[in-house]
Order: C-alpha cells, then sequence, then structure tokens
C-alpha cells in the first residue's frame, strides 16, 4: 500500500527558508509517476505550487517560482521542496502527491 508522508513544516520569519519533504513509502521507485507540491491556505482552495512530471519536467506556480525548488531522490524515495524568500502569503498546509496518493499535509507558518 502506497503512503505518502510529510515533514519539515514549521514556523519562520518572512525572508527565511524553510524545506518540508515528502517519503513514499509501499513502491520500489518513484519514476513513472507525476508528483508535486500543493498548498492551502486558511479560507482558500488548494492551489498547485509545483509539480513534476515523469520525465522530472517541472512546472512550479508563478507565485513560487524563483524563490522554491522541488528536488527528488529517488535513492530514498523523497522528494523535498526548498523554500526561500518566505512571504506571509506563502503560509499554509503543505501536501505533497504521488500520482494519485496524497499525504496528510504539514504545516508552514510564515509570520511578518
Amino acid at each position: 500500500q502506497v503512503r505518502v508522508m510529510e515533514s519539515g513544516g514549521g514556523s519562520v520569519q518572512a525572508g527565511g527558508s524553510l524545506t518540508v519533504s515528502c517519503y513514499v513509502s509501499g513502491t520500489s521507485s518513484l519514476s513513472g509517476r507525476a508528483m508535486g507540491w500543493y498548498r492551502q491556505a486558511p479560507g482558500r482552495q488548494r492551489e498547485r505550487v509545483v509539480s513534476m512530471t515523469s520525465e522530472d519536467l517541472t512546472d512550479y506556480a508563478g507565485s513560487v517560482k524563483g524563490r522554491f525548488t522541488i528536488r527528488r531522490d529517488n535513492r530514498w524515495n523523497t522528494l523535498d521542496l526548498q523554500m526561500h524568500s518566505l512571504k506571509s502569503e506563502d503560509t499554509g498546509v503543505y501536501y505533497c502527491f504521488w500520482g494519485s496518493a496524497w499525504g496528510q499535509g504539514t504545516q508552514v507558518i510564515v509570520s511578518s
């Protein structure tokens, strides 16, 4: 059974950096499926942050382009989201997905 588990959320001041991680268990490889990150701010709909195709093509939302970087490690079945120059509007619950499997989310709070 595939499970997606996020970690690494927390509180950070505006302008700071934070990395959230995603671990996928129940599969021998992350290859062959799209994966990425979404986020949901309080009172708002879930929005896509970044997606990565099975061919490693990435597509970032305009609001995070140049500040966020996604990195996949096939050795450990992990997908990290490195976030820099954080803004208060980056606050939200960050969800990782692999194919059709989703994690429970990890909270990121950016204080100004």
